[in-house]
């Protein structure tokens, strides 16, 4: 029995060997002839697009170049056109307006090496004028019974230098000295002028056109791709402001405490991002003006609220988001929440009776920056629809 268990096992073997050499010859002649017939990896006509953009972006030509983005909080979208010159390398000055549907206006000329930021070392000088004729003013505080909207209008003329080093990949050290000049004037469009709601009692500085020297440092841990657009990676940093006064102007300082962070989940598919901010002025005898009080109310603060809904001595801001990225390319879709308050006392800065807002949107990015954010955010007030060039945070 065991012969005969032999002897049909070895007769077993050659056939068993020539299927396996059959097999893997198989194996072998469709590869070659899907070898054949493949052809390389065709992107599609949106990835072309984004690809030509990232590359414009990435490294843009010296020249005209239209313009677009934000001229202050509340004034929309706006257009206009640049020049700029590359005069060595990664150094760039530029030139650049812009202008809104709600007439709010910019000018401001620059000069930054290298010009994207990068690099350990990294200096700039600004100037400019802005003007926006219509800026809302709610009151202060965070109650809903007072006057109303009230505009005013604000100029700001401006000159800064900055200068950052990075002492290591993740570490970030900012500092910005600069002279701004601020104007105050009854505001225009379809509220009433802010001198009509309130007095120097409900807006601190009302009818002044303050000046200010004013001096900013920052500490950070950085590890983001990029500020302008990051799935991945953390911002945590502390911002110290000294605004000295000139002429009859009085002096004032602030404090500011931002964590950003980027979770990505199932291969980088799904994220979720999460940001807390504090915002503080440091002694309750400073005069800080209406205008430069911390706010809240925004597309990029609590997107459920116009721009500027809450204002006053102290602020706390939290949000989190859960973002789908259906394309890593170009477009992330998110779903969010966003709760904060503003306080007169620094005690006051805890999380009961946050003001509160959610929301969804669209956003279309490059690998380092943000073309276009869209959202939809719903607060106690109704509905808000979003158009921005930045991200939320």
């Amino acid at each position: 029995m065991t012969a005969s268990l032999l002897i049909a096992w070895g007769l077993t073997l050659p056939s068993s060997a020539w299927a396996q050499d059959t097999r893997a010859e198989e194996i072998a002649a469709k590869q070659k002839a899907k070898a054949a017939t493949a052809r390389p990896y065709e992107p599609t006509r949106f990835e072309k697009i984004m690809t030509r953009l990232e590359e414009n972006l990435a490294s843009p030509p010296s020249g005209l170049y239209p313009a677009f983005g934000s001229i202050y909080p509340g004034g929309g979208l706006s257009l206009g056109a640049g020049y700029r010159r590359f005069y060595r390398r990664e150094a760039v000055w530029d030139v650049h307006g812009l202008y809104s549907l709600k007439n709010y206006k910019l000018v401001e000329a620059s000069a930054r090496t290298p010009w994207q930021g990068g690099g350990r070392y990294a200096y700039g000088v600004t100037g400019g004028w802005l003007d926006a004729p219509e800026v809302g003013y709610y009151g202060l505080g965070g109650d809903d019974d007072g006057p109303g909207r009230a505009n005013y209008h604000l100029s700001q003329s401006y000159a800064a230098f900055d200068a950052g080093m990075r002492p290591t990949a993740w570490t970030r050290l900012l500092g910005e000295i600069g002279y701004d000049d601020f104007e105050t004037r009854e505001g225009r469009g379809r509220a009433p002028s802010i001198d009509t709601l309130y007095t120097p009692s409900t807006a601190p500085g009302l009818g002044s056109s303050p000046a200010y020297i004013r001096t900013e440092g920052t500490a950070a841990i950085d590890w983001r791709v990029s500020p302008g657009y990051a799935a991945r990676g953390g911002y945590y940093g502390v911002t110290l402001a000294n605004y000295a006064g000139t002429g009859d102007s009085q002096a004032f300082q602030r404090v500011r405490g931002e964590a950003i962070q980027h979770v990505p989940l199932l291969h980088g598919n799904w994220v979720i991002s999460l940001r807390g901010r504090v915002e503080t002025t440091l002694d309750d005898d400073d005069a800080v003006p209406y205008f430069l009080l911390p706010q809240l109310g925004s597309g990029t603060t609590l997107r459920g609220y116009p721009t500027g809904r809450f204002r006053d001595r102290h602020s706390i801001l939290t949000s989190a988001e859960f973002r789908w990225i259906p394309n890593r390319l170009g477009m992330d879709m998110a779903i969010f929440y966003d709760a904060g308050k503003v306080t007169r006392d620094r005690a006051d800065l805890d999380f009961d009776g946050l003001k509160s807002d959610w929301g969804f949107g669209a956003r279309f990015h490059l690998a380092t920056s943000t073309l276009l954010r869209i959202e939809a955010a719903r607060g106690s007030e109704g509905w808000r629809l979003i158009f921005a060039t930045s991200p939320p945070f």
